[in-house]
């Protein structure tokens, strides 16, 4: 069982930056994909991003695309998701997920964290 843990949301206005983290202690988290996902209220869960953890392997949404980073820090056991130039449709409760490949559809990641609010204020 993997336990991953998001920590790094709050209240931020719009324009400024956040970075959230997802981290798990069971196991590394260099072993799987990692996927970012967001909900917001009444509204489906929508793919932001993936890391497949091997060079090169990151996708970012359209919809965040230049604005949306994601990086790994291996030695901390660590994904990361950078965000900047946010907006107040980026509120929503932020997920990381692991599985074996990245993918956008949220079905294919066996292990989730509990979610962390992010909101922008106008």
């Amino acid at each position: 069982q993997v336990q991953l843990v998001e920590s790094g949301g709050g209240l931020v206005q719009a324009g400024g930056s956040l970075r959230l983290s997802c981290t798990t202690s069971a196991r590394t988290l260099s072993s799987y994909a990692v996927g970012w996902f967001r909900q917001a209220p009444e509204k489906e869960r929508e793919f932001v991003g993936a890391d497949s953890r091997w060079p090169g392997g990151t996708t970012i949404a359209d919809s965040v695309k230049g604005r949306f980073t994601i990086s790994r820090d291996n030695a901390k056991n660590t994904v990361y998701l950078q965000m900047i130039r946010m907006k107040s449709e980026d509120t929503a409760v932020y997920y990381c997920a692991a599985g074996a490949a990245p993918s956008g559809s949220s079905s294919r990641y066996d292990y989730w964290g509990q979610g962390t609010q992010v909101t922008v204020s106008p």
